[in-house]
């Protein structure tokens, strides 16, 4: 009971993993205006994600633009580009391994030993994908503000954290939080069908015993005939 309670959690971390994954991957809020100095009072917000930018008129109108290259963007959104599709990509492979690994599942038929490595391969991948997406928002996030912190920089090109930063650290946190779940499962059901096979019952020790003292032996039987 306990481990299907640990399967559904796991299943349930991993779905919102995996849509926060795909969130974060469309959101333009990666980088968005910073209100500093003279730009305390404006009437335009504009947004930096990793395939557009959009500009927001006094809460009102807002257009977003496709980036025209990618060559254009600086070093951290390519690479960021890049690692955010991969990571969703494995997070909708690890999900569907999930699924088929789940006890209540009867597509890889009733071997729960297999069932069990499929869910241990869905844990590993998610922990591996919560890495992935853990890499380019860290890297965004330490290249705004290093250019925050940075006097050479201009004011007006200054950008402070989004939102999809935040949501990126959450998503990442819940991704292998998932896989952890996953994996310690594999471990639980290895412990269980160690101690199963490894210590017999009392009864059968017990039946074994009065079954050799009842049956004599060959030798006895040849000492009477």
């Amino acid at each position: 009971m306990a481990t299907h309670a640990l399967e559904i959690a796991g299943l349930f971390l991993g779905g919102v993993g995996m849509v926060g994954t795909v969130a974060v991957t469309i959101m333009p809020q990666w980088r968005v205006s910073a209100f500093i100095e003279n730009n305390i009072v404006v009437f335009e917000n504009f947004w930096e994600g990793l395939w557009m930018n959009c500009v927001r008129q006094a809460n009102i109108r807002m257009q977003c633009k496709i980036y025209d290259s990618l060559l254009a963007l600086s070093p951290d959104l390519q690479a960021a580009r890049g690692l955010m599709c991969a990571a969703s990509v494995m997070s909708f492979l690890a999900f569907m391994m999930a699924i088929l690994g789940m006890k209540c599942t009867r597509c890889t038929g009733d071997n729960e030993k297999v069932k069990a490595h499929i869910l241990l391969t869905a844990g590993i991948i998610f922990i591996i994908t919560g890495m992935v997406v853990l890499i380019p928002v860290s890297w965004v996030a330490n290249a705004i503000i290093r250019d925050f912190y940075n006097p050479i920089v201009n004011v007006a090109q200054k950008r402070e954290l989004g939102e999809a930063l935040y949501l990126g650290w959450t998503t990442a946190l819940v991704l292998i939080v998932g896989g952890a779940l996953f994996c310690c499962i594999f471990c639980c059901n290895e412990k269980s069908s160690s101690y199963r096979y490894s210590i017999p019952s009392h009864r059968t020790t017990q039946r074994s015993y009065h079954m050799e003292k009842k049956s004599p032996s060959v030798y006895s039987r040849s000492q009477y005939v």
